[in-house]
């Protein structure tokens, strides 16, 4: 694709959870925990208004879905605040630290004040309905192999409760979650190119990760705002495979495209949408559909010239009519049927017929009929009502989630400005020079920076480097160098490769933490073991749960000594020595494979090869 032609344009929104000893606004454990639950409360929430007297858009789709919300708590890991019982305490200043550290990282800004702000979110995962969030800094940048891409915002917020069940009258979560420290860091739209947006946000990630942020699933969230020239901002949620994003970029691309075409289709067509919502329950009387069959309602929608466009393909496997059926479903029906993929679902041609007849549909017509209760059968054409006559803009502005092949779904409207306000529980805290300076004054070292010091001191590749930083294990690299005395580069091998390789062939590594690897390097530091026994005694010691000492001695893979060696090779060149006659030192090379083999791994080849050598020569 012309990227430069069609426009794109794209900004990303990267959450970081910090590793603060506590949560933003309280005292509690910032840890999360799988123990049944203290206590549980139940909410129900419902949008405000902002100062301006707006409700946000995406808050009030929320609220129509009148979902209920259990929340589990604990005594350790929660408190009244995030029952949001108790007014919030004073901010978490390790937390504000760690934001300038990575605000001065990045190049940007710090404010002089943080004013603690409030988000209305009302989908269950914050208890009040809001999040707290205030900025931190702007207007910083990040260079990379395409340009300079500006970091407009820093903010320091909250993070939300965790979702832990989804039912059909309402959500349950787990309050452990909410209110740790996260980093809220976004791009202004300066990224062009679909492999740029995957470097700007390993970078990124490499940047927070120089920093004391938590590690592990969950942990960092990345979003994805993209548009075209003729199209419009969307934002996707949940984008966690870098790989993934070239494809998720071109994907929504295509999306926008299309939806472009179907918008001028429509208007060619002089297309329209009903206003009136039919019910054709009778039109399904002796149906073979067992889900019309059974279903209290059975409601239509005329589409008119929407034929054959409700079927159209948009993104791999998605069509316009799954669109429908997406804002459809958060209504609470399972799907719709249109008439663009009938006869289908035991539904017949002569019944699609009596549908058209009964609708007023022509040729160039479309149905959409939804089968469930009466009043939420209702509501979801609502919503499909309201989605098609919104393809009549081509594309708009909207959230949407990440799926694991690349497409993406509606979530909800995009959020506008009306959702901030103040909140009045929290004091401004005031960001002196002095306190920015001292910070700027004591930086981590960059990535780029740890990359090539490590390459320097301990004469590794490029390449070697590269994955020791790529796969985050440059402290752990560091920590195994600083107490042993091994070749770096068969760390550096183990760590960015070996461990790696061992996890694809299905070996399950869950016990081999960094102690292991040093007990198990060590071995080889001492000579009681060659390199290449390192994999064996990791598999063994993971799957045994022994130590490595003992996995090597059960694998039978401790070192020989010289004075055994040397009766070994001895005994191999006594049963060949017709081919070191004929050959003299031509047989060092075949000779060499069958004492490898014979000692399995027990030996060093230097040490195998010098005796082998002296063996031969006094031989001869």
């Amino acid at each position: 694709m012309d990227w430069e032609k069609l426009g794109l344009k794209m900004g990303l929104e990267i959450h970081q959870q910090l590793d603060t000893k506590s949560k933003l606004f309280c005292p509690c454990s910032s840890n999360l925990t799988d123990k049944k639950a203290d206590y549980k409360i139940l909410r129900n929430l419902r949008p405000t208004q902002s100062e301006l007297g707006k409700i946000d858009r995406a808050a009030f789709q929320e609220a129509r879905r009148k979902l209920r919300f259990l929340y589990e708590a604990y005594s350790q890991e929660t408190c009244l605040v995030e029952a949001d019982e108790e007014p919030p305490h004073p901010l978490n200043l390790e937390a504000v630290e760690l934001a300038i550290v990575v605000a001065s990282l990045l190049n940007m800004k710090v404010v002089d004040e943080f004013h603690t702000m409030r988000k209305q979110v009302i989908d269950g995962s914050n208890t009040g309905g809001f999040q707290r969030t205030g900025l931190v800094a702007t207007h910083g940048f990040l260079e990379t192999s395409q340009g300079k891409v500006a970091i407009e915002n820093l903010c320091l917020e909250e993070d939300a409760a965790r979702r832990i069940e989804t039912r059909s009258d309402g959500v349950k979560f787990r309050l452990d979650r909410l209110g740790i420290p996260l980093l809220e860091v976004t791009t202004d739209p300066s990224i062009h190119h679909p492999e740029q947006v995957k470097e700007v946000a390993y970078q990124l990630g490499q940047v927070l990760r120089s920093t004391k942020v938590k590690r592990g699933l969950g942990t960092i969230r990345q979003d994805l705002n993209i548009s075209i020239r003729d199209g419009a901002r969307v934002e996707v949620k949940g984008v966690q495979d870098l790989d993934l994003m070239p494809t998720m970029v071109q994907r929504e691309v295509e999306r926008q495209i299309k939806l472009i075409e179907i918008r001028d289709t429509l208007i060619k067509r002089k297309a329209s949408v009903e206003d009136e919502i039919l019910d054709v329950k009778s039109v399904f009387e002796d149906t073979d559909s067992k889900i019309i069959a059974t279903a209290p309602a059975v409601k239509g929608l005329k589409l008119t010239g929407f034929a054959g466009l409700v079927g159209m393909e948009i993104q791999p496997g998605r069509r316009l009519g799954t669109e429908f059926s997406s804002y459809a479903k958060k209504l609470g029906v399972s799907g719709i049927f249109h008439t663009d993929e009938l006869p289908a679902y035991g539904i017949s041609s002569q019944e699609v017929d009596r549908l058209k007849e009964f609708a007023g549909a022509g040729d160039q017509d479309a149905v959409i009929i939804v089968a469930h209760q009466e009043e939420i059968a209702l509501g979801a054409l609502e919503e499909v009502k309201r989605r098609a006559i919104m393809c009549f803009e081509g594309v708009v502005e909207e959230t949407r989630k990440a799926l694991p092949e690349g497409n993406t779904e509606y979530m909800r409207p995009l959020p506008t400005s009306s959702r901030m306000y103040l909140e009045t529980d929290i004091p401004t805290f005031t960001i002196t020079r002095q306190k920015v300076q001292k910070i700027k004054n004591n930086l981590p070292e960059l990535p780029q920076e740890k990359k090539e010091r490590i390459e320097s001191k301990y004469n590794l590749s490029e390449d070697l480097s590269s994955q020791l930083l790529k796969r985050d294990k440059v402290d752990d690299f560091e920590k195994i160098m600083n107490n042993l005395k091994v070749d770096p580069t068969v760390v550096a091998s183990l760590l960015a490769y070996s461990l790696r390789e061992l996890k694809r062939e299905g070996h399950s590594l869950d016990r081999l933490d960094l102690k292991t690897l040093i007990n198990t390097l060590k071995l080889l530091e001492e000579d009681k073991i060659s390199k290449d026994a390192i994999n064996p005694i990791l598999i063994h010691v993971s799957q045994e749960n022994t130590s490595p000492l003992e996995a090597a001695e059960a694998l039978d893979l401790l070192m020989l000594k010289e004075s055994d060696v040397e009766d070994i090779i001895q005994k191999i060149i006594s049963q060949k020595e017709d081919m070191i006659k004929q050959r003299g030192m031509g047989s060092m090379g075949p000779l060499m494979g069958i004492v490898m083999k014979e000692l399995k791994g027990k030996a060093d080849g230097k040490l195998v090869n010098k005796v082998l050598k002296e063996t031969i020569q006094q031989f001869l």
